[in-house]
């Protein structure tokens, strides 16, 4: 595995949920703050996104839009100010009375979108997702980003007229997206920490050792050797880019990576220990009381709204 795809499934939870709605006029809607990330896509027309605390957006047709700390927002029709805000109506309420096909003569000012969410455990998050921006615009500019203009085409056609497999393709494509917009953010971005320690290849080559085999004996001289550097180097610049020593980022990834498995699996606490790298349920059970200030069958427990298994779970 490697960061980005790590850091994304440490977070992510279930399937992500989706609405296809057609609307013309004047139109206003608001979408509360949500524990996940929300998204929109334009796949026809133009409109207005007022996030809570912030500028207004202005999308465009194969525009795409990422708010991955599930802030508040509005979405509007183009003409549509500040004053939208106080005249909004609940989603749900107003996607209930939306055209739920493609109209057969839209009007000249038909907007067609993609609205959805991603369930995401933000409890743990990787530094990665946390540093995301409140809102993520990507464009549709000629050249830009082309798998994610090809993934937004193929989610419309798969929304255009469900064939066989379609309850499959929609949720993996909607994943896809996912990854594709933080992905081009990434790409684009000017001032996050996470695209400049992956663009490095010392600090790039010591997580991608780390990510592909967390329970492996590491240490300090072990990791420079495989980063190709001496440790002191090693240590200088992996900590001055990541924010923590090697060591003290492992020891945080492995307790990231059991409270994943803890909260998604039904592994009993040994087998977990040995995945990521404790030679005892009681060493990990240790380490992950001290991080998470609470036993492993009790976040398990929580996790999965149930009462503590101490043989399953320790």
């Amino acid at each position: 595995m490697d960061v980005v795809s790590d850091a994304i499934s440490a977070v992510r939870r279930g399937t992500p949920s989706s609405n296809r709605v057609w609307v013309s006029g004047s139109w206003c809607t608001r979408l509360d703050p949500y524990d996940g990330a929300g998204f929109h896509v334009v796949l026809e027309g133009g409109c207005r996104l007022l996030p809570d605390g912030g500028a207004a957006v202005s999308l465009g047709a194969g525009d795409a839009v990422l708010l991955p700390h599930g802030t508040g927002h509005v979405i509007a029709d183009s003409g549509a100010d500040a004053r939208a805000v106080e005249r909004a109506v609940p989603f749900d309420r107003w996607h209930d009375g939306r055209q739920p096909r493609r109209p057969s003569r839209p009007a000249s000012d038909a907007v067609e979108l993609l609205c959805g969410k991603y369930r995401l455990d933000t409890s743990r998050a990787h530094p990665l997702m946390a540093e995301l921006p409140k809102v993520i615009h990507l464009p549709n500019r000629v050249g830009s980003h082309p798998e994610l203009r090809l993934a937004i085409d193929l989610l419309g056609r798969e929304l255009d007229a469900p064939r066989p497999g379609s309850c499959i393709a929609v949720p993996g494509l909607l994943d896809l997206l996912l990854v594709y917009m933080i992905r081009s953010w990434m790409a684009e971005s000017t001032t996050g920490a996470w695209p400049a320690v992956l663009g490095d290849p010392v600090a790039a080559a010591a997580l991608r050792a780390l990510h592909s085999d967390p329970a492996a004996p590491w240490t300090n001289d072990r990791l420079a050797a495989e980063a190709g550097v001496s440790r002191p180097t090693l240590a200088r610049r992996f900590t001055a880019l990541v924010g923590r020593p090697p060591m003290a980022y492992l020891t945080w990834w492995r307790l990231t990576v059991a409270a994943t498995l803890l909260r998604d699996t039904p592994d009993p606490l040994a087998a977990i220990a040995r995945r990521v790298g404790y030679g005892t349920p009681y060493a990990l059970s240790h380490a992950f009381s001290r991080e998470f200030g609470t036993t492993p069958g009790r976040y398990r427990a929580e996790a999965k709204g149930a009462a503590p298994d101490p043989v399953r779970s320790g």
